[in-house]
């Protein structure tokens, strides 16, 4: 046995313990983590500014490793609303009795050691360890080099949350909660060792990936534990021709500018050819905020002359079926209904999708039709979130369609078995 399988040893037997700890202990330890963050935020955007000097700030990445006190404060807030939560676990899904008398009881119980690989953003550390310690499940954690130092301190403070409340800090002794410590881990940022991490199926249940098709795609071809696939977003808003210009043109400032570096933000504008003497409104705000825009034979005709020379392209090469994570964005115009459906599914990621239109017929075939995760009507796709969607935080969003899809909280961190009572029942 190596040095990671005896770390993910631990890990595992201590999961296997945390199925009998009291809910209030681990209310407790989640309460007492929101407090160490709010106490520790100047320590915490001290190592979060180590890694941003290791960047520029106009990579696309930058955004998404910054932590600020906003931020920060967040990431607490999330804790105490998860903590709120009631448990996910040991819930009763079904109940029956056969005729021999055997009582079954199907429950939900928690996965046991999850592991999650992530990119850049140091906030995931957080919320992976929230939504895991609450559903009672272990966690071991990979995160990207380029969040490194904020990954490290984050975990030191889990870790010190722990101790506080099950360890020997309040003149406590270890007792049967001293194993709590070693219900999170932290690989380092070692590539060969994550690639023996991930044929640890004896030791880890699930193996989730957060970020872009690079990594989930790495992750989905070496893993020899089972894949929740999460992340990578390529992002459609259809502009129908029954569409409402004001909604439209908000949602889609929104949608594309809010936060340009996250997985839900819009990559490509979608437009009826009907609507495209609309297009220059819909834009214009956008250019204030120097949006790139790769645009196709028949917007750019129209948007020549209204949007800046500088930040208007036309689109050449694999514009289409782009995820951005950045202030770049591509517009296809489309002749139909159907074809803006056709291009939604051989370029979409089956993320989240958003139609604008104000026909009702229209709006609930869009629903009906298109294949992705979250699927909206004249609002932003902005709102695919976990914190939206009132989970309290996210493990990821997931795009595939077995055991979950969407926004994953505490509940999608939960499988089941059957409990099955009997009185000396045999098979015939």
């Amino acid at each position: 046995m190596n040095n990671l399988q005896k770390s993910l040893a631990k890990v595992q037997a201590a999961s296997r313990k945390f199925v009998m700890v009291e809910e209030k202990i681990v209310n407790e330890v989640m309460i007492q983590l929101a407090e160490l963050l709010e106490k520790n935020v100047s320590k915490i955007l001290k190592e979060n500014a180590k890694d941003l000097a290791k960047m520029g700030k106009n990579d696309p990445m930058y955004d998404r490793v910054l932590l600020n006190e906003k931020r920060v404060k967040a990431m607490a807030a999330s804790v105490n609303e998860i903590a709120g939560y009631y448990s996910p676990v040991d819930v009763e899904l079904e109940h029956r009795v056969l005729a021999n008398g055997l009582d079954l009881r199907k429950i939900s119980v928690p996965f046991g050691v999850v592991g999650v690989i992530f990119e850049a953003r140091p906030n995931v550390v957080i919320d992976i360890f929230a939504l895991c310690f609450k559903s009672k499940n272990a966690c071991v954690l990979k995160g990207g080099s380029q969040s490194e130092k904020s990954n490290e301190v984050l975990v030191k403070l889990i870790l010190e949350a722990i101790r506080d409340v099950a360890g020997d800090r309040r003149g406590q002794k270890r007792g049967e909660n001293g194993f709590m410590k070693d219900l999170v881990l932290l690989l380092k940022n070692d590539r060969k060792l994550l690639a023996e991490f991930m044929k640890q199926d004896k030791y880890v249940d699930v193996i989730i990936p957060r970020g872009g098709h690079g990594l989930i795609n790495f992750v989905r071809e070496n893993s020899m534990i089972p894949v929740i696939e999460t992340g990578a977003g390529v992002v459609h808003t259809y502009f129908d021709e029954f569409g409402d210009l004001d909604k439209g043109r908000e949602i889609v400032f929104n949608a594309k500018v809010s936060r340009p570096s996250v997985c839900n933000a819009l990559d490509t504008l979608i437009i009826h050819k009907s609507r495209l003497v609309d297009l220059p409104a819909i834009c214009q705000p956008m250019e204030e905020k120097k949006v790139e825009i790769f645009a196709d034979k028949g917007s750019y005709k129209i948007l020549a002359g209204y949007y800046s020379k500088n930040l208007l392209h036309k689109a050449t090469g694999k514009i289409f079926g782009m995820e951005y994570l950045s202030l770049k964005m591509a517009i296809k115009t489309v002749a139909s209904f159907d074809e803006a459906l056709d291009h939604i599914a051989n370029f979409g990621s089956k993320h989240s999708e958003s139609i604008i239109t104000e026909n009702r017929e229209r709006a609930e075939k869009f629903l009906k039709v298109v294949d992705a995760a979250c699927v909206y009507v004249n609002a932003s796709t902005r709102f695919t979130d976990g914190g939206e969607f009132g989970l309290g935080a996210e493990v990821g969003i997931s795009t595939q369609k077995l055991h979950a899809r969407g926004p994953m909280g505490i509940k999608e961190l939960t499988s089941y078995k059957w409990l099955v009572r009997g009185t000396g029942q045999v098979r015939n």
